[in-house]
């Protein structure tokens, strides 16, 4: 089952690879932005119940899918960036195990314990 999860993120992380290819900006600021909503776990230095809430935001797939279709019917592509890169960077850390958070623990996700073989 772990396996058929991995390879929907992965069908998931193409998809966004693919949706950012209609966009008007060049390829490379995906890339290079890829990272940033990671910024969510700055969150953690105040309070694991921060810290989850923060990650959890940036990594929300709904939020991602919102994001998406809000910049496309009204045209402000810049949102459209914004929901096919949180979609892209929350899949790949998908595929690593690396899910919403509970906050107990950074390690603590909705697909298990981070670094636990299940």
């Amino acid at each position: 089952m772990k396996n058929l999860l991995r390879f929907e993120e992965l069908a998931l992380f193409a998809l966004a690879i693919y949706l950012n290819s209609f966009l008007p900006f060049p390829t490379w600021l995906f890339w290079a932005l890829f990272l940033v909503p990671d910024i969510g776990m700055l969150g953690y230095l105040v309070s694991t119940k921060v810290g989850a809430l923060t990650y959890n935001l940036l990594h929300h797939k709904g939020i991602a899918i919102v994001c998406y279709f809000l910049g496309y019917y009204l045209v402000i592509h810049e949102l459209t960036f914004v929901g096919v890169l949180l979609l892209g960077h929350s899949s790949f850390d998908r595929i690593f195990g690396y899910g919403l958070k509970y906050t107990d623990a950074f390690k603590h996700t909705h697909l298990g314990v981070i670094g636990q073989k299940n």
